[in-house]
């Protein structure tokens, strides 16, 4: 079954059966290995992607549900690894393992949209689904927090306040 959808804004078909997941289709027919299979059921959102920009588990998505759709991954985010939560990730040295921070970063992009200037309340909530096994909460929530003052225009002085902040 082919599926035609948008990925990363690029036109693409897959020829898969429609039951597939998103995420086998992404990571062995597009060879886009950025986003990671964690459980496979959809609970700790490493394969985290944004379809029509929504944060969205590819690991249980099918195929046939995307025909026609815009997904996003982490390759897509930027290419070259400059949108504010990328650069916050680094700034802030989140990553220990790193292998759950592709989900992270997708998943903070969604809530960024929904929430512009998120609240501690608000970054458990919408994060609260993804799993770090190193522990990284507290420099992903000041990470968050660094990428939304950039988007938001009031530059690293705000960006420092919220960071230590997230610290508190």
């Amino acid at each position: 079954m082919a599926t035609e959808f948008e990925l990363n804004g690029q036109a693409v078909t897959v020829d898969l059966e429609g039951d597939t997941p998103l995420l086998w289709a992404l990571r062995d027919e597009l060879d886009l290995t950025g986003t990671k299979y964690g459980c496979g059921i959809g609970m700790c959102g490493a394969c985290t992607v944004l379809i029509n920009g929504r944060a969205t588990r590819s690991c249980i998505t099918p195929v046939e549900d995307i025909a026609g759709a815009t997904v996003t991954t982490i390759e897509g985010l930027d290419p070259n690894g400059q949108h504010p939560l990328q650069k916050a990730w680094v700034e802030t040295q989140t990553p220990q393992c790193g292998y759950c921070q592709s989900g992270q970063i997708m998943q903070a992009a969604a809530m960024l949209k929904d929430f512009p200037e998120p609240t501690d309340e608000q970054i458990n909530q919408a994060m609260g689904g993804n799993l770090c096994r190193c522990m990284a909460y507290v420099r992903i929530r000041k990470a968050i927090k660094m990428a939304a003052a950039e988007m938001n225009g009031a530059g690293d002085s705000q960006a420092e306040t919220t960071g230590a902040a997230a610290n508190e």
